[in-house]
């Protein structure tokens, strides 16, 4: 074989050596972006009832309270999320629990419906929107600094893995159907995050 061409070899496995570190880094790091995420079947809930695929990326995120206990752990959440699973299919004929994900104390994201799928959570925008509840209820007070950090993620990273709208629109439950939810305390803290929408 010629100089050159080794040469031209070496050079060519060299840049792809680089390509593939440079991929496999980035895949990596987008990875550890994202929050902890617990799937459904980790917290022991069943399976739908009904599955509706969502278009993607969705246009709106819809932020809600559940006005129940507080949970800071698998076992603590896990029973909440598989009440309020059996309340939404049972007593309310959903096809499932009601919200994609809810985040607990521990900053921990509990999927319920989870990417592309559509919930129950809010009248107008269940098919084009995701709707995240913090576990709990927020009216007088925040949840945890953890959860608070746990959203902001779980939207980064939404974005990044092309599951939400790069422009997407951050509502309150409150602003467009008939609740109190997420809670006075949670409205106010979320109008100063990105992509805000004071008039959806």
């Amino acid at each position: 074989m010629f100089p050159t061409a080794r040469l031209c070899m070496l050079i060519a496995a060299a840049a792809l050596i680089v390509v593939v570190a440079g991929v496999s880094g980035k895949a990596r790091h987008r990875a550890e972006d994202c929050p902890q995420i617990k799937l459904k079947r980790q917290w022991g809930g069943k399976p739908s009832q009904n599955l509706h695929y969502q278009v993607r990326p969705i246009r709106f995120v819809v932020i809600h309270h559940t006005v129940t206990g507080e949970c800071s752990g698998l076992l603590q959440c896990a029973q909440i999320l598989q009440g309020m699973q059996a309340y939404h299919q049972t007593d309310l004929n959903y096809n499932d629990i009601s919200y994609n994900f809810l985040i607990g104390n521990d900053g921990v994201v509990y999927e319920g419906t989870g990417w592309g799928l559509r919930g129950a959570h809010t009248y107008g925008y269940n098919a084009n929107g995701t709707g995240i509840a913090f576990i709990g209820n927020y009216g007088e007070k925040l949840p945890t600094p953890a959860a608070l950090r746990a959203a902001k993620q779980l939207l980064a990273c939404g974005v990044r893995q092309g599951e939400l709208s790069e422009d997407y629109g951050l509502i309150a439950g409150s602003q467009v159907i008939s609740t109190q939810s997420p809670g006075l305390t949670l409205y106010n803290e979320i109008q100063e995050w990105p992509h805000w929408l004071s008039n959806p």
